[in-house]
C-alpha cells in the first residue's frame, strides 16, 4: 500500500498536502511517498543532491537501466535511450509529488532539491519510493486565500489560481533544471527537447493519475490552463489571464502545451475521449520497432 506518513523515528505533523498522496495510494500501489526525517545511507536511497554531485552515480544508474532494458526487451537500449528511460522513471513520479496536491487540494509543495530522495527496488521492478525530507523549518507549500491551511506554519498564500499555476511551473522547473543539466551529456539531447520530455511527464503523469481517481475531466481542464497553447498572435508574457484569455502565458522553460483534443470514438455510442500528441519522442521504438506508443509525435499529425 502506498504510504505518505513518516516511517522514521521521531514524529512530524502530517504535511497539509499529504491527503492527495493518500487518495492516490488507494488506486496506485506502485508509488510510495514517505515523509521522513532522513533516509538511510546504504539502503538504496539516493538523494537528488547526490544525483547532481556524483557523475559516477549517474553513470551507474544509466548502466543499470540498460541492464533492465536488456532483460525486458531482449536487447540493450543505446546508452542515450537508457538515460531517457531512467529520466522518465524518475521525473514521472517526481512531478506527481507536486501536481497531485495542486489538482486535489489546490496546494503546491515548495520543496527544494535537497529535500527529496528516491529509491527503486533491486532488479528495477516493484514500487518506486520518494521521500520528502525536512528542511530548516516546516515543509513549505503554496495555497490560495481562504484555504483552511493558509495559517499553518510553512504556508505561502498566493493571489489566485493563476499565481498558483505559475508557482507549480516554477517549482517543478527548479527541481528538474539542474537534473537535466547533469544528465544532458548522457541523454544527448538539447535543452528544448529535454524540456519537451518534462512537459510530457508533467502532463501525462497527472492525466493518468487523475483517470484512476475518476478526475480525468478535471485534470484535462487544469492542465490545459497550466500549459496552454499560445494564441495565434501572442502578446504579453505573464500568467495574467485564465485559459481562453488573450494574453500569452509564459510557460518557459516547458516546451509545448498540454494540447488535449477529443479523439473520434472507434465504436458507435462511445463518447469521445481526450487524447494528445506528445511533445517529445520517448525513443521506445528503438527497442520495440513494431510497437507504437499512444500519442507518438513520430506518427500523430
Amino acid at each position: 500500500m502506498t504510504e505518505c506518513t513518516d516511517l522514521s523515528p521521531g514524529r512530524h505533523p502530517t504535511p497539509p498536502f499529504a491527503g492527495a498522496y493518500t487518495a492516490f495510494a488507494q488506486v496506485f500501489p506502485d508509488l510510495r511517498i514517505h515523509h521522513r526525517t532522513e533516509v538511510p545511507a546504504h539502503d538504496g536511497w539516493v538523494t537528488t543532491r547526490q544525483l547532481l554531485a556524483d557523475p559516477a552515480l549517474r553513470a551507474r544508474l544509466v548502466a543499470a537501466e540498460a541492464r533492465h532494458g536488456r532483460a525486458r526487451f531482449g536487447t540493450a537500449p543505446r546508452a542515450d535511450v537508457a538515460a531517457g528511460f531512467w529520466l522518465h522513471r524518475y521525473a514521472w513520479p517526481l512531478c506527481l509529488v507536486f501536481t497531485l496536491p495542486w489538482l486535489l487540494e489546490q496546494r503546491v509543495p515548495l520543496l527544494p532539491v535537497e529535500q527529496l530522495a528516491s529509491r527503486r527496488p533491486a532488479g528495477g521492478w516493484g514500487p518506486a519510493e520518494l521521500a520528502l525530507l525536512p528542511g530548516t523549518g516546516p515543509l513549505a507549500f503554496a495555497c490560495l486565500p481562504g484555504d483552511p491551511a493558509a495559517g499553518l506554519p510553512g504556508a505561502r498564500v498566493v493571489a489566485d489560481p493563476a499565481a498558483l499555476r505559475a508557482t507549480l511551473r516554477t517549482t517543478v522547473a527548479a527541481q528538474l533544471d539542474p537534473l537535466l543539466t547533469a544528465f544532458r551529456p548522457l541523454l544527448r539531447r538539447g535543452p528544448r527537447t529535454l524540456w519537451g520530455l518534462v512537459t510530457d511527464e508533467l502532463v501525462e503523469g497527472l492525466w493518468y493519475a487523475a483517470g484512476l481517481l475518476g478526475e480525468e475531466a478535471r485534470a484535462v481542464t487544469a492542465l490545459t490552463a497550466l500549459l496552454p497553447e499560445p494564441p495565434a498572435e501572442a502578446t504579453g508574457a505573464t500568467d495574467a489571464t485564465d485559459a481562453g484569455g488573450a494574453d500569452r502565458i509564459d510557460t518557459a522553460p516547458f516546451t509545448g502545451a498540454a494540447a488535449f483534443r477529443l479523439a473520434a470514438p472507434r465504436q458507435p455510442g462511445v463518447a469521445a475521449a481526450p487524447t494528445r500528441t506528445r511533445v517529445s519522442c520517448c525513443l521506445y521504438y528503438t527497442v520495440r520497432p513494431a510497437d507504437l506508443c499512444p500519442g507518438c509525435p513520430r506518427t500523430c499529425g
